[in-house]
């Protein structure tokens, strides 16, 4: 829960994972830490992909977060989750992972005799149009180039486009994300403590055990972050700024963002979620599938702890 609170203002959630020997799938709620790193927000086993399963499993999902929806969700085009979605969590941004849609054009539009071409000029008019306006000219310019006007699969696209156009997602803060792959690196993450065998007793036992892993993961960037730095390139007053304030990892992101003209950047545009220097509430629950907690010292640090409280 209290990860979920620093860091489930954007999940991404996919469903593409068999867990156990009952066929039931594995339904992670994915997020970014600090470090960019994908943290498991919380999961579900679920039989069926309809609606009525999903809205279950989300509402289970928030109820169990506090009662706090994600401001932003990032999921691949199914209908059933949608409409989970939009009852569930209505205030919620709903982005479809462009990087699914895209992997359908081979399928969609290799009928045509001129796909070679019409691949390329789909992915520029998404990914080049920096504006609005932009992508409805290049749009329209594409569908009459290519004579696309009754293909229905990009019609629908078209109408769906303020959840997966880049120009039109741009409002939202979504940590960087735009695709579901993270939810398949977490099933990949998994495979070497599950598989289709595993009964439901053994998946709470080894899912606890590749938290530790994921705990661990994330104490050690921590460490490296507050005791190094990424290099400066350049030794401008921007850089050093992001050195001492962000993760290494985030640091080292914003190194190709040099403007000569610009020293500082104001307070407001230091995103907090990125930051070194927090103390993040989450590191300081004690966690059953922590192996600190196990300890004498650490049991006895928590009593001094609520007894200073």
């Amino acid at each position: 829960m209290a990860t979920c609170k620093e860091f489930g203002d954007v999940v991404t959630f996919n469903i593409t994972y068999l867990v156990n020997k009952y066929d039931m799938s594995f339904a992670p709620f994915v997020g970014v830490n600090h470090h960019g790193q994908s943290i498991l927000l919380g999961c579900g086993l679920i039989s069926h992909e309809d609606t009525k399963s999903f809205s279950w499993l989300f509402k289970t999902w928030m109820t169990c977060m506090w009662g706090c929806a994600p401001k932003a969700i990032i999921t691949d085009q199914c209908m059933t989750m949608k409409n989970a979605i939009e009852d569930i969590f209505p205030k919620t941004r709903h982005r479809w992972c462009i990087w699914h849609i895209l992997k359908k054009v081979l399928e969609k539009l290799e009928k045509y005799d001129t796909y070679k071409s019409i691949s390329p000029w789909l992915q520029s008019v998404v990914y080049d149009s920096l504006t609005k306006d932009e992508f409805e000219d290049t749009w329209e310019m594409f569908i009459k180039k290519y004579e696309l006007r009754d293909n229905e699969w990009l019609h629908e696209l078209y109408l769906e486009r303020n959840r997966w156009v880049p120009a039109f997602v741009k409002d939202v803060f979504l940590a960087g994300m735009s695709s579901i792959q993270r939810n398949e690196s977490m099933n990949s993450y998994f495979d070497s403590y599950i598989n289709s065998k595993t009964t439901l007793k053994q998946f709470v036992e080894q899912y606890e055990n590749a938290l530790v892993r994921n705990v661990d993961n994330e104490k050690n960037e921590d460490t490296k972050s507050s005791q190094s730095y990424i290099p400066c390139i350049i030794e401008d007053g921007i850089e050093n700024q992001f050195q001492n304030t962000y993760t290494n990892a985030k640091a080292k992101e914003f190194q190709v963002f040099h403007d000569k003209g610009i020293q500082r950047v104001p307070n407001k545009y230091v995103l907090r979620r990125w930051r070194k220097d927090v103390k993040w509430f989450h590191t300081k629950i004690r966690i059953n599938y922590d192996n600190s907690s196990r300890t004498i010292e650490a049991r006895r640090y928590d009593n001094m702890c609520n007894l200073f409280n």
